[in-house]
């Protein structure tokens, strides 16, 4: 417990801890296996085990690849459950954004918001209509049902419609710059002996157009091939290549030059005006990208939207992005609907709401709802920013852990905190005023989330998934993160994603599987899939059971004090065999602690170099707790992140 308060002490609320690495240093001290009571089952009195580390530094890289061997973070301490002994089996879930289809209760989240942003909703008026809805039943009930769902319908289908025009161009589009690059390759304008990466045209969402100095034009399609390009010319020019030109260049008295980016996209941009013609929109090269322009009225003609829609502005200052939103609609009092993301930092008012939330939603006591508690669970953060880049590895944001707050007319609404990472944006926790449970923000919050990846495949293409935390199947109140389709489970011996629908036959049975044991040729996969009634009906099922608990978190509160209370040597009797009590740390991948990065104070070095320091007792005891912490992170990983002793 001394340990557990030193390690609190000395965590920094921001990350940190650089070194010449420019994206930081992990620094990471094993505290072994422990167990806490279960934050899932009804009663809470299971236990829990799950393998420990604190971070003392944490670069985004090593985080991300502890993601994806099933670890977690609650503040500055990072846990895996050991899958085959806690009483509910935790999976990581993950969703492509790009994939995402939204089901129909999600579309209405969506409408209901912008209801009452357009004022004609209210949680008065809201808690009204849904006393109204379930006194009256019979033919009153049905036909007012029938009404909404045709009207529901038409909308859907006009969208659909638009989506696809826009779809179709895309692709079009796609393939005519692969064309021109197959060309410029051929003529020698672009000299290059391998494979060049294919071009991919992207919608760009409202939240991220910049209007030019001409009003009426609007930035509709982008890509970033010149980025892709360019770096593919660079890494395949051989050194000998670099210094011929570099010795031309200084016979000719003048810089060497090589095709970057905005050139790249300058050339093509040239040679796509039949596409312009085409399209009537406008093509031009803006900063290494290829953008697409349109008026206002192409724009809404091209993705199928229609006037009534929110209109969207994107401004950003400092750490603080802020998207805004305001109603399109002639009726009702309008309101001002904000999203900030900024740092992960202490702001009270932030504090104030997840006091509130807490208490009412969940029932918390007050010693979990302390300023100290909130700062560790939700505020303390191992991981190292990484600032914006320009050339497309890194979104507008950075990477790092941040607080994206939701703002309506200048009030606090809820805060979703999310880790943005190289691949994906992991959902951590959010809570909400629960005066406005009825906007359902947790599903909001999420599908805002998904959109934040997308909308950010244009400035990082490595930036893909989407996290929803761990899904427990045999926990009904963590199912409906099986909404969000179509999503994958990470198998807890081999680290491979399998298909939720795939998945799903056997966790119907039992609670830990080996999920990449699975045939998908006897238990369905994309080719192959459940009957479709069955899967929908389940889904339906599962959206329908509004609790506030699915709307308030991907992860528990985590009581440090308890975590890292030692495993008694009655608790298991195989507890002490570590090594092979676990089924799921063993690894085709050799155990081997030689190259292990250990840390001591400030000394970096290779635990062969050493290991002779160490007396013959003592080094069989250190071994012993390299090969488990080995076991739990990985052969690479425990090479990269500084294990620290003493």
């Amino acid at each position: 417990m001394a340990e557990a308060k030193k390690m609190r002490s000395d965590a920094s609320t921001s990350g940190g801890g650089g070194n010449d690495n420019s994206r930081g240093e992990s620094v990471v001290i094993d505290v072994g296996r422990r167990k806490s009571s279960c934050g899932y089952c009804k009663s809470g009195s299971r236990t829990s085990i799950s393998h420990g580390l604190w971070a003392e530094s944490l670069n985004v890289e090593d985080y991300q690849a502890l993601l994806d061997r099933g670890w977690r973070r609650s503040g500055c301490f990072l846990y895996k459950p050991e899958m085959e002994k806690t009483c509910c089996p935790s999976y990581t879930i993950r969703l492509n954004a790009s994939d995402f289809v939204p089901s129909k209760e999600q579309l209405r989240v969506d409408k209901k918001m912008q209801r009452f942003l357009d004022g004609q909703l209210d949680a008065k008026r809201s808690d009204k209509l849904l006393d109204e809805q379930n006194s009256c039943g019979g033919s009153c009930s049905n036909a007012k049902n029938r009404r909404t769902s045709s009207a529901a319908k038409e909308s859907l289908e006009a969208d659909y419609e638009g989506k696809d025009k826009a779809h179709q161009f895309m692709h079009y589009a796609s393939q005519q710059i692969d064309n021109i690059v197959q060309s410029c390759v051929k003529n020698g304008e672009f000299f290059c002996d391998v494979q060049l990466p294919k071009a991919s045209v992207k919608k760009v969402a409202p939240a991220k157009r910049k209007l030019l100095a001409e009003v009426s034009e609007d930035l509709v399609y982008s890509c970033n091939i010149a980025f892709q390009i360019a770096a593919t010319l660079r890494r395949s020019k051989t050194d000998a290549e670099l210094t011929k030109s570099l010795e031309q260049a200084v016979r000719e008295n003048r810089h060497p030059t090589e095709l970057s980016p905005k050139l790249i996209a300058e050339i093509l941009a040239s040679r796509l005006k039949e596409l312009a013609k085409l399209s009537g929109l406008l093509i031009r090269a803006c900063n290494g990208h290829i953008n697409f322009y349109s008026t206002t009225e192409q724009a809404h003609s091209v993705e199928g939207g229609n006037a009534t829609k929110p209109t969207q502005s994107f401004t950003a200052s400092g750490d603080n992005r802020c998207l805004k939103k305001t109603s399109g609609q002639p009726n009702g009092q309008k309101r001002m609907f904000e999203i900030r993301l900024k740092s992960s930092s202490f702001d009270y008012e932030e504090y104030s709401l997840y006091r509130k939330y807490q208490l009412s939603v969940h029932n918390d006591t007050d010693d979990h709802v302390s300023e100290n508690s909130y700062k560790r669970f939700l505020v303390d953060t191992p991981l190292v920013y990484v600032p914006p880049d320009s050339y497309g590895a890194v979104p507008p944001s950075g990477f790092g852990s941040f607080h994206q707050q939701y703002v309506i007319d200048g009030k606090l609404i809820a805060v979703g905190v999310i880790d943005i990472l190289p691949k994906c944006v992991s959902s951590k926790y959010l809570f909400w005023d629960p005066d406005l449970a009825f906007l359902s923000l947790g599903k909001f919050s999420a599908l805002e989330e998904i959109r934040w990846v997308r909308e950010n495949q244009v400035h990082c293409p490595s930036l893909q998934y989407y996290y929803l935390g761990y899904y427990i199947h045999s926990c009904s109140k963590m199912r409906y993160k099986a909404a969000y389709r179509p999503s994958e489970l990470l198998c807890p011996l081999r680290y491979q994603w399998v298909p939720y629908d795939v998945a799903k036959v056997l966790l119907d049975r039992r609670k830990y599987v080996v999920l990449s044991d699975i045939d998908p040729s006897q238990n369905g996969d994309s080719s192959s899939p459940q009957p479709r009634n069955v899967t929908d009906n389940y889904m339906e099922m599962v959206e329908q059971h509004d609790d506030p608990f699915q709307e308030g978190s991907n992860d528990i509160y985590v009581n440090y004090d308890e975590e890292m209370t030692e495993l008694d040597s009655g608790d298991s009797d195989d507890e002490s065999d570590s090594e092979s009590s676990d089924p799921t740390t063993v690894e085709s991948e050799d155990v081997d602690a030689s190259n292990i990065l250990i840390g001591i104070k400030e000394t970096r070095l290779k635990y062969k170099d050493l290991q002779q320091a160490f007396e013959p007792s003592q080094r069989k005891l250190v071994e012993i707790q390299l090969h488990q912490y080995q076991r739990v992170v990985g052969k690479e990983l425990s090479e990269r992140m500084a294990y620290k002793l003493g």
